[in-house]
């Protein structure tokens, strides 16, 4: 049987490292699941592979977009699977990395059929979002689906406002239309198995250690250049590839909402909180075997495992 390696965990973790080692080690190329990473403007702020790291395996799906390009969980996860297809000719592993929890989901669970917002809640909600500000509506979402508001970007208009859409107009819970979790773990859409074992691979770290490498990180890419990269991103600051951290905080800067040192505190602090978030998001999945990154021969060891 063909198998699916899923390398994951926390920003920062060190899942680049270890999955050039494990890439070089089976021969087979890395697919990126870092939802940021295919946009080819975001280099930095993304922490995307440099030209050395990508010379070392290949790399799909890394600065594949422009900014103002679309793209959906649902369009990675048939990319993905088509890519797949091709992979599992040549080899019988293929490695997917990222900590992007809803692509990581998409491609071993699938997507669920959520239905289509009509035009009178998507106004509704809009106007609202403008007459009574985003936290009033975090906190409408707590009351109406607590399981997704737990583990929702609160910070994020855009993931808040499509949450509370569906539960408006359906009368159901966002998470509802989530999968059960039993199914999730083994299932596709529809109900249909992945044509192929999937190895879930968690990596963490102490916290402090943790917490270390990001704001280690963070000062990392101010050094290589975040600052100008955020910058030459302001006229297309509305996209939602630049909802993110490490951009929005700069942008709060340029607009002399904060000093440039409260920006960067700011990045680090947010950054940690989405650590937090995706360990809360990849500790749900039982079949996920958790390790330390630098455990290299620990988790080649268990990968052997599956081998037969």
């Amino acid at each position: 049987m063909r198998k699916l390696i899923v390398i994951t965990g926390p920003t920062a973790v060190g899942k680049t490292d270890l999955c050039l080692n494990v890439a070089e080690e089976l021969q087979i190329p890395i697919i990126n699941a870092d939802s940021r990473q295919l946009f080819r403007e975001l280099k930095i702020g993304t922490a995307a592979p440099t030209e050395e790291q990508m010379a070392r395996a290949k790399h799909y799906f890394v600065g594949t977009l422009g900014i103002s390009d679309y793209y959906s969980a649902s369009m990675y996860e048939q990319d993905v699977l088509k890519l797949l297809n091709e992979l599992f000719q040549q080899s019988d592993y293929a490695l997917l990395s990222g900590g992007s929890m809803m692509y990581i989901d998409a491609v071993c669970n699938g997507i669920d059929d959520i239905p289509t917002v009509d035009d009178v809640t998507r106004e509704t909600l809009k106007r609202r979002l403008s007459e009574e500000g985003l936290p009033t509506l975090v906190e409408e979402l707590h009351r109406l689906d607590p399981e997704h508001w737990a583990i929702v970007d609160r910070q994020n208009p855009r993931r808040v406002i499509h949450a509370l859409e569906i539960c408006m107009m359906t009368g159901q819970t966002y998470t509802s239309f989530r999968k059960a979790d039993q199914r999730k773990q083994t299932f596709g859409s529809l109900g249909q198995r992945r044509p192929f074992d999937i190895i879930k691979i968690g990596l963490n770290r102490d916290r402090e250690e943790l917490y270390n490498r990001i704001n280690q990180r963070v000062d990392q890419m101010m050094a290589d250049g975040l600052l100008e990269e955020a910058y030459s991103m302001t006229p297309y600051r509305n996209v939602n590839a630049l909802n993110t951290v490490g951009y929005k905080e700069l942008f709060n800067y340029f607009d002399g909402v904060w000093p440039l040192d409260e920006a960067v505190a700011r990045i680090k602090g947010n950054t940690r909180r989405y650590a937090r978030k995706q360990l809360t998001w990849f500790k749900r999945d039982t079949q996920m075997r958790w390790f330390h990154p630098d455990d290299r021969q620990d988790i080649m060891t268990y990968i052997e495992e599956f081998k037969n």
